[in-house]
Order: C-alpha cells, then structure tokens, then sequence
C-alpha cells in the first residue's frame, strides 16, 4: 500500500499535538474560547491521525491494484490419486509449497476497493491472496472426503478486511469489499498464472517448462 497515508497520519498528529498544547497555552491565561476551539481541533486531528494509522497498518500485506496482474505462479503436480502438489512463486520471490487432496486447485482472495475520498489519501482498489485448497469435483466427495486447507496470507493481529466487517466506522471510507476465487483441474502436470483484476480472480494456463 502507498506511502501517503501513513505521512498524512504523521502530520495530523503532530498538528493534534501542536493546537493541543496551544489549547493549554490559552487555558493558562484564562481564554476559554481559544481554549475550547484549539482543543476541539487537536481532538479532531488526533482522532484521523489514528484512524490513518490503523487503515495503514491493516492494509500491510494487501497489493495496490491499477490494473490486471499476476498475483502467483503455481505449478502442479499429480502426487497420487485424488492428490497433487502446488508450488506457488509469488511477485516478491516467495515460494511456498503444498499438498492437497482433490482434482482441481483452488485459490481465493480478498479484494478491497475505496471510495474517491480514500483515492486523495493514495488508496485504490487492493487485494490479497487469502486460501489456497483441493477441490472435488463431485460434490458427495466434496461433502465427505478429505479437505485440505492453507492459508496464503499471513497472519496478523489487525486486518481491514475483518475490521471493516466487525465496525461501520470504516464505512464512508471503503466502498465494497469482497471475496474473489477461481480454480482449475490439477490432473496433470501443469503451471498457471493466477491473475487478479478489480473484476475478481481468473487462472491462465501457461505452457509447462522441463525441470
């Protein structure tokens, strides 16, 4: 996410610290009035100083989104009957590997898109990939069989995709927030590209290169 709002949340604080302290300049001798604007103002821009600051801090981990990109590459494997491996590379140069039980791949995201406001502040529309998992085909064995499960994403104490379902604060801030997935059958050696555009996710395939 940008640099701008966590600079923006370090200004309003220090312009709340400095009419705070004026405010109590104008307490000392005695002008009330002052004292009441200048503290009201300080409250006021302490109070987005921390909203900023939560909104960046809840935002690390999420991927600006201006247009379509790749958000991973996997490459899977058959590893036995209803099993295979998936070999995610991501853009930073992480890598991660998995087993799953199933016949298709699965992967899904979070997706956050801001209001125009929240656009002067340097947010757009974001996302993060969130779970990855085997996917059945036939729907007895995806109620019964086996399910295997990872999470993508790491964990953290505060998300904004969590807190903006939790409290309504964040609500002229953030226009719609949501979950987007897309999966692809993993019967045979194969690479894709899973791709992330403000319309959700889609899985390209790519052609397999020898090891």
């Amino acid at each position: 996410m940008p640099d701008t709002m966590p600079l923006v949340a370090v200004v309003s604080a220090l312009l709340g610290l400095v009419f705070f302290l004026s405010g109590l300049v104008a307490l000392t001798k005695r002008r009330l009035f002052r004292m009441t604007v200048r503290l009201t103002v300080a409250l006021l821009l302490l109070a987005v100083a921390g909203l900023l600051g939560v909104l960046a801090f809840a935002t690390q981990g999420y991927s600006a989104l201006t247009r379509e990109e790749v958000a991973a590459l996997v490459r899977v494997e058959p590893a036995g009957p209803k099993r295979f491996n998936a070999r995610f590379r991501f853009p930073e140069g992480r890598e991660a590997s998995y087993t799953l039980a199933g016949d298709e791949l699965y992967v899904d995201a979070h997706i956050l898109k801001w209001k125009p406001i929240a656009n002067l502040l340097g947010l757009h529309t974001a996302y993060e990939l969130d779970r990855v998992a085997g996917r059945y085909r036939d729907l007895a064995e995806e109620q019964a069989a086996p399910r295997t499960v990872y999470a993508l994403a790491p964990e953290r104490p505060v998300d904004l995709f969590h807190l903006r379902r939790r409290y309504s604060l964040l609500s002229p801030l953030l226009d719609v927030e949501y979950g987007s997935a897309t999966f692809v059958v993993a019967d045979e050696v194969a690479e894709f590209e899973i791709r992330v555009s403000t319309t959700g996710l889609m899985a390209r395939r790519l052609q397999v290169k020898a090891n």
